[in-house]
């Protein structure tokens, strides 16, 4: 990454179908929908944060850096190397989904249903020897430098921002354009700077290509998280998802508008085959219609079980791994067998908030500011699509079936175009909706077929 971030970003790959209880479970709209989506891990209780900064980025070791504004000067005992794989868990257990019914038998009482992630390479012992002399003649402070995992990381403070920036582009930083204007913010703040870059060698011996999240903890009464440094070198929006892991209650914005993605909205059947095109379209309506200035709630729910289940829950020890400190040996979500309900022993001390956020400089002027709400009533976004029934027109319910399902097809139709705005009239006609209408198979066709 050849440019000062704040958080890595996301290629964009297809969505895969797994089963869920309940119907079908086609697809999740997870983090890998959306190119240039970060994604940051929030564990939050009282004035305590824990932060997973995932990391998905792709390019040469070397050029990897990042600077983000801390409230402290961190302890190495506060910083940490996480894995990978638990942020991805953890989006796909939060991801806004894609379940399909089957319509009922109309000749029978019983419905039928199934659920189914350039800084030069230098190390911290440089900047400990002659860096230190000309970071002070800077006004710039190196509090603390740690090696953890593939990471050499300084905790920094400042004087001014001119003075910061010119000490990080000597230190082999390249800095985009405004760098100076956006840390001042942070230092009348009396903010710190938690920068890292990749140790080469000690990434060598991880025998991995890829880069791990890193993890930092810390105690301030401010619920926040910092995004204005991440714009310096966007050439357009950018997505972030926040996986927000509370107590108690539901986490939004405090200095911005938090909606919610529509959710349990019929839709055409022919979606399966384009949810990722559908989800993105949908997600940008909204953001549209909310003038680019809002957050969206994407997913609310205990984190012990979930109906349905994208993915399973993450357990205590996976939990903790993340942050979440509060958690007994003896809590935290599992594996339920497949086809029954994600309950495992019941609720769990832990709540999970997915807010997805689209921002740039226009529109988001501010970092974001959090809350943890009173709100415990469980949220996610999902859509549904239902297959029809095929029998034979054994009964007159029957009989009068495939009108009744064209004129829900009808209403799909235009759920589908107000969400995505799509056109009205191409989405008929990928339905086949002008044409006769069906009619159901007399019993003997079934036989004499």
């Amino acid at each position: 990454m050849k440019n000062l971030i704040l958080l890595a970003a996301l290629s964009a790959l297809p969505p895969r179908p797994a089963a869920a209880f309940c119907g079908f479970f086609v697809a999740k709209a997870d983090a890998q929908l959306f190119n240039k989506a970060s994604q940051v891990v929030l564990v939050r209780d009282g004035d305590r944060t824990a932060i997973t900064m995932g990391n998905d980025y792709r390019g040469e070791p070397k050029e990897f850096a990042i600077v983000v504004p801390v409230p402290v000067v961190l302890k190495r005992e506060q910083i940490n190397v996480g894995d990978q794989a638990l942020v991805a868990r953890l989006d796909a257990f939060t991801s806004p989904r894609l379940v399909e019914y089957h319509d009922e038998d109309p000749c029978s009482v019983q419905k039928l249903s199934l659920m189914a992630a350039r800084g030069m390479a230098q190390s911290a012992a440089r900047g400990e020897g002659g860096g230190r002399a000309r970071a002070k003649a800077l006004g710039v402070t190196i509090e603390a430098s740690y090696t953890v995992g593939e990471y050499d990381i300084l905790i920094l403070g400042a004087k001014d921002s001119m003075g910061l920036e010119t000490w990080l582009r000597e230190q082999g930083y390249k800095l985009p354009r405004g760098a100076s204007a956006a840390l001042g913010p942070y230092l009348k703040q009396k903010l710190k700077f938690f920068v890292a870059k990749v140790n080469l060698a000690e990434h060598a011996k991880t025998g991995s290509s890829t880069l791990r999240p890193i993890q930092f903890a810390y105690e301030d009464p401010r619920f926040m998280l910092p995004i204005r440094l991440g714009m310096l070198n966007a050439d357009g929006p950018q997505d972030l998802m926040v996986y927000a892991l509370t107590k108690n209650g539901r986490v939004e914005t405090v200095n911005y508008r938090t909606v919610k993605m529509p959710t349990g909205t019929d839709i055409p059947l022919h979606v399966r085959d384009q949810f990722g095109d559908f989800y993105r379209a949908t997600f940008a309506r909204l953001w549209e219609k909310e003038g680019r200035k809002a957050v969206v709630t994407e997913h609310f729910w205990d984190m012990g079980w979930c109906d349905p289940c994208a993915a399973d829950p993450l357990s205590a020890e996976e939990l903790r791994k993340l942050g979440v400190w509060w958690l007994a040996d003896d809590q935290g979500g599992g594996r339920p067998a497949r086809g029954r309900r994600f309950m495992v022993g019941g609720a769990v001390p832990v709540k999970v908030t997915r807010l997805h956020v689209r921002y740039d400089a226009e529109h988001f002027p501010e970092d974001l500011v959090f809350q943890e709400t009173a709100d415990t009533q469980n949220y996610q976004g999902r859509f549904v699509m239902h297959t029809p029934w095929t029998g034979a027109a054994s009964c007159d319910a029957a009989k009068a079936y495939p009108k009744a399902r064209r004129e829900r097809e009808e209403l799909w139709a235009k759920n589908l175009a107000e969400l995505t705005g799509w056109e009205l009239a191409g989405i008929r006609s990928k339905m086949s909706l002008d044409g006769p209408l069906p009619t159901a198979p007399q019993w003997y066709e079934k036989i004499f077929r």
